[in-house]
């Protein structure tokens, strides 16, 4: 955790249980925080660090030590459900160490008898995204840049709050009524047409900054209503892929060590364990 104010990773687990919540991701295999989690019944997502991507993927046994280091101490007290191989490096210069390592990575849950409880994937920006309107043309660019053109999003349409179909996609007749349905389903689309569109998909980072940008846009009210709707909406899947979807909010805490701005506003709590906003999960 980036912060030299925040709770202990016992407390942190301790608040996260007194929310509701019943998944977390972690961006490293943190002893201490491991350790909080044990017997909770919390479903742990653990990335593999971004700089111990180009080893992993030259060398299998790594992946061996990396998962008698980090899952088999803990397992079968955690549930870990996910690995996670790289943290938005696609596209850039470890992008290549991606796929090597992730296979693996998969060698080496089997090889322990994990294959089939824990999934590895990688987590990826809107970035990789090069057409993402209408959602149905959703493709990948040629190097995972993002190449968006300036779109004018109306502000109740990316809250789940418009009461209206705000874009009907001219190719598939699929109606939406916000933006994460449009993104997410402009992903399916780019999945379908690379070979993969069995491959499901888990929304591994979602949220809405408090403070630290527009005024208009980042605040506290705004924050509140994505956030409350985006766990509401988690049940009913986007027009393309309808039913329920996996969908990690970020973040937990504000982090003041973060870039000033937007970066350090986007937490459910502040350091002190009170929430920025109330927040319900029904």
């Amino acid at each position: 955790m980036l912060g030299d104010n925040l709770p202990s990773q016992l407390e942190a687990v301790q608040l996260i249980q007194s929310v509701g919540f019943n998944k977390v991701r972690l961006y490293g295999p943190d002893g201490d925080a491991l350790n909080a989690l044990r017997n909770t019944g919390i479903e742990v997502n653990v990335d593999v660090a971004n700089e111990d991507m180009q080893r992993m993927a030259n060398d299998a046994s790594f992946a061996s030590s990396w998962i008698s280091s980090n899952i088999q101490p803990y397992s079968p007290g955690i549930s870990f459900k996910y690995i996670t191989v790289g943290n938005e490096v696609i596209p850039g210069d470890a992008a290549q160490y991606v796929l090597p390592a992730m296979k693996n990575m998969v060698g080496a849950l089997g090889s322990v008898g994990l294959g089939d409880q824990i999934k590895v994937s990688t987590s990826v920006s809107m970035g990789v995204i090069g057409v993402s309107y209408p959602p149905s043309q959703g493709s990948f660019s040629d190097q995972a840049a993002p190449i968006l053109g300036p779109i004018a999003i109306q502000l109740d349409y990316a809250l789940f709050t418009a009461n209206r179909v705000v874009v009907t996609d001219p190719n598939s007749g699929l109606a939406y009524t916000n933006l994460f349905d449009a993104m997410v389903d402009s992903v399916y689309s780019a999945m379908e047409r690379a070979g993969a569109a069995g491959v499901p998909i888990q929304v591994s980072e979602s949220g809405w900054p408090s403070a630290g940008g527009d005024p208009t846009v980042t605040t506290i009210g705004n924050a509140q209503t994505y956030n409350h709707n985006l766990v509401r909406h988690a049940a009913h899947g986007t027009p393309k892929r309808p039913g329920p979807m996996e969908i990690f909010v970020f973040a937990l805490f504000n982090h003041d060590q973060k870039p000033a701005g937007i970066e350090q506003n986007w937490g459910l709590f502040y350091p002190t364990k009170q929430p920025v906003y109330p927040i319900s999960l029904n």
